[in-house]
């Protein structure tokens, strides 16, 4: 299997996910489909996957990949946002598992082109589909406390306002249009004993947060988050593998509040509210990979995996 077709986590997905025959799936980041194919196998003869990606490419692979579960899966292109509208579409009123694997794949980090990554000198792209602003045009139209605020939100970058700064005045001379001028900037513009402090690339926090904003990621995230309930069958079960706090915050926090949602006061003796679990967590933490996963695949390394099960309550 090669490093596009590795899928994180696979086992731990699988052990959440329980998949099982003539059960409904649904991958909502199919990528080059390895979790999808992992699902096919354990919900065979009769199990079927919707898969869903809004990168035209992957979606080209994953159609490939996936040719030999004929019709048990229907690969989709689309934001997993938009879940709710694809499942009615589809004629389907609830599903048995879902899952997101979050964040950039492999395939799309190690594509020079898209733009995604500063370890290549690239047009400054880092979209995840072929519409809408590049990164290079969002760094040409922000003002400096805007583009700040950016960088400080979702890159969370203590230096982001003297980043900004530097990129508003490197702009007045070039416009910024490749990933190793955009690196090399944010390098320059950090303190030297910053730069020695660190350990990761000086440029990674800022390209994390203009990929985060451009793509909308986090506000998907939430809208996925707040649909789930009523998306899932009574025990059916949601798999969520994040890569850094931003989006792990977002899924510990919906999943918390789905399995404890009560409002009563501490006080009283017994619940008013008549709020009922939605969601019962499988396991008391986020997994994490194996060292052996961490050493044989290193983009691996940052991944956390949170799980529930769906409850009998109404949404």
């Amino acid at each position: 299997m090669t490093a596009y077709h590795r899928p994180v986590m696979l086992a731990e997905v699988l052990g959440a996910l329980a998949p099982r025959a003539g059960g409904v799936y649904v991958d909502g980041t199919l990528g080059a489909g390895g979790h999808a194919a992992a699902i096919l196998e354990a919900s065979a003869p009769d199990g079927c996957l919707v898969g869903l990606d809004r990168d035209p490419q992957a979606l080209a692979l994953a159609r490939e990949s996936l040719s030999p579960f004929g019709e048990r899966v229907r690969p989709i292109r689309s934001t997993f946002d938009r879940l709710p509208q694809v499942l009615a579409q589809l004629g389907l009123t609830g599903v048995d598992g879902l899952l997101l694997d979050l964040g950039v794949s492999s395939m799309q980090l190690d594509q020079a082109a898209r733009g995604f990554a500063f370890r290549h000198d690239a047009p400054l792209d880092m979209r995840m589909a072929p519409e809408g602003e590049t990164a290079a045009e969002l760094l040409a139209r922000l003002d400096e406390k805007d583009m700040a605020g950016i960088l400080a939100r979702l890159g969370e970058e203590p230096f982001a306002r003297r980043i900004a700064r530097a990129l508003v005045k490197a702009r007045q001379a070039a416009s910024i249009a490749s990933t190793g001028q955009l690196a090399r900037l944010v390098e320059e513009a950090l303190p030297a004993a910053e730069r020695r402090r660190r350990q990761i690339h000086p440029a990674t926090q800022t390209f994390q947060a203009l990929r985060l904003y451009l793509n909308d990621e986090l506000g998907q995230l939430e809208r996925f988050l707040a649909a789930a309930p009523s998306l899932l069958n009574p025990g059916g079960r949601l798999a969520v593998i994040s890569y850094h706090s931003l989006e792990d915050r977002r899924v510990k926090k919906a999943l918390a509040s789905y399995a404890h949602p009560c409002t009563c006061p501490p006080r009283l003796p017994r619940c008013q509210c008549g709020r009922l679990p939605l969601f019962t967590p499988l396991y008391r933490k986020a997994l994490r990979p194996s060292p052996q996963e961490v050493a044989d695949n290193p983009r691996a390394r940052s991944a956390r995996l949170r799980a529930a099960m769906r409850t009998e309550a109404a949404a």
